[in-house]
């Protein structure tokens, strides 16, 4: 399955396995690297040390190429792209920022750098600032998502009509159909983060993961955009969010609510009252939860079926 992005990063399929925060360790990321993936290591919710640590072992556990995700609203900022550079890892996804705080100081480095966007504006943007590539997030993504609510059909012909450089197509994507309708609007390729949450290497909690594959349709909402939009699954913690709501709260009011490490208390530790449970719309559509391996096969295999159907049409 040769395109740009598989050449781009020299990996089998054009696939990119999600650096989500508190999910994306390097057991996940080494075995989508390893079934012939790009796996990712969110950089989020990991200290600088942390962060070296899960590289290095990613590097003893595949020789296959793995990149790092780095929401450049994270603290240590500094520190992280430093290691990043040390350690020779060479792809890069920033988010969550403005992509020209880091991109030419990375590509001057050698290293490939893609930028996540949830709009044409900000992918013109990612573009001028001299990415390699472009994620393109629709609405109906979990974690840090855009604020004007542009779903994933709609956003990524317009970003396709707009710039030359390869596009990746993210937001309530799970499967083969999915990636190829997605394709077929003019992605490369597609990033894939809630169906991996639900992934035996997934570093997330399984009390987070069982109940992703419980979610029915409606049980996730977009929240909190005046401080980062996040999509969470509907607990006490969200229904606490929508009572502070009704009194017209400050960012500083709805910050105090959050607190520290919401976001880990949820999905890493398990906590499903409390905790900050992000996940995407898609969680509706995940039934169980599989090997990396046997995820990406079954996407590929439903994806390959589906393109040799519909072309007998």
């Amino acid at each position: 399955m040769k395109n740009r992005i598989t050449e781009l990063f020299n990996i089998q399929y054009p696939i990119i396995q999600a650096g989500m925060i508190w999910n994306s360790g390097w057991r996940l990321a080494s075995a989508s690297s390893n079934a012939g993936i790009l796996g990712l290591i969110g950089a989020g919710s990991m200290y600088p040390e942390v962060l070296r640590e899960h590289i290095q072992k990613c590097k003893k556990a595949t020789t296959k190429p793995f990149g790092v995700n780095v929401p450049m609203l994270y603290p240590n900022i500094e520190e992280i792209m430093d290691i990043i550079v040390n350690e020779g890892v060479k792809i890069v996804f920033t988010s969550a920022g403005n992509p020209k705080t880091w991109t030419k100081w990375l590509k001057e480095k050698g290293i490939t750098v893609v930028h996540v966007v949830s709009s044409v504006k900000f992918a013109l943007k990612a573009q001028e600032a001299g990415v390699d590539a472009i994620v393109a997030e629709g609405f109906e993504a979990g974690g840090h998502n855009g604020r004007d609510e542009t779903t994933t059909l709609t956003l990524i012909p317009m970003v396709k009509e707009q710039i030359e450089i390869p596009l990746i197509a993210a937001g309530g994507i799970a499967t083969g159909k999915a990636m190829l309708a997605t394709m077929i609007l003019g992605a490369d390729a597609v990033q894939i983060g809630s169906r991996f949450v639900a992934s035996e290497e997934s570093s997330a909690h399984q009390a987070f993961k069982q109940i992703v594959v419980d979610a029915k349709e409606g049980d996730t909402q977009l929240t909190l955009k005046e401080l980062a939009p996040v999509r969470l699954i509907k607990n006490n913690f969200y229904y606490e969010i929508q009572k502070l709501y009704k009194t017209s709260p400050t960012p500083e009011q709805l910050k105090e609510l959050l607190g520290r490490a919401r976001a880990k208390k949820g999905m890493f530790e398990g906590d499903l009252e409390d905790g900050e449970l992000e996940i995407g719309q898609i969680s509706g559509l995940i039934h169980d939860i599989k090997p990396v391996a046997e995820i990406i096969r079954e996407i590929i295999e439903e994806f390959k079926n589906t393109k040799a159907n519909i072309f007998k049409l």
